[in-house]
């Protein structure tokens, strides 16, 4: 197994077997031109097998941390430690970036993550409740009628 931090977006592209859609270019283009986020992606025998995404959060009186966005390993290859190996150069990276920590939100009943992250060394820090604001699609500023 070969971990590398994807560069491009054809590489990201070849791996969207891994994520939940398709990799968008416009997408993908944007997550590698932001500081701060981070793709590692997993090979066997050049083949993509698993990946994990971070994006460090910064703030004044805290400093900067590694938020564990998404982790996939593809299912012909689980059970082999590529999860573990993924969540592992993750936080390599984080410490190198100087990060004072890293952390992931997980569904209390997925067990196979679970297990994947107290295997590279996570602790529970507690239960908490997850809220989001599902935004509406921007208007183009063509439509909105401001001319801009």
């Amino acid at each position: 197994m070969d971990i590398r931090r994807a560069l491009t977006t054809a590489e990201l592209r070849a791996a969207e077997g891994l994520f939940d859609g398709p990799a968008r270019e416009d997408w993908s283009a944007r997550f590698l031109a932001a500081p701060g986020h981070l793709m590692l992606i997993a090979y066997v025998d050049d083949v993509p097998a698993g990946m994990v995404s971070g994006v460090e959060m910064s703030h004044p009186d805290k400093g900067t941390e590694m938020c564990l966005y998404e982790l996939s390993v593809d299912e012909g290859y689980r059970r082999r430690g590529i999860g573990r190996s993924l969540t592992l150069a993750l936080a390599d990276e984080a410490r190198a970036r100087g990060c004072y920590g890293m952390w992931v939100g997980v569904d209390t009943d997925n067990g196979a993550a679970l297990a994947t992250y107290a295997s590279a060394g996570s602790l529970d820090e507690g239960v908490f409740t997850l809220r989001g604001w599902p935004l509406p699609d921007p208007v183009p500023d063509s439509a909105s009628g401001t001319g801009t």
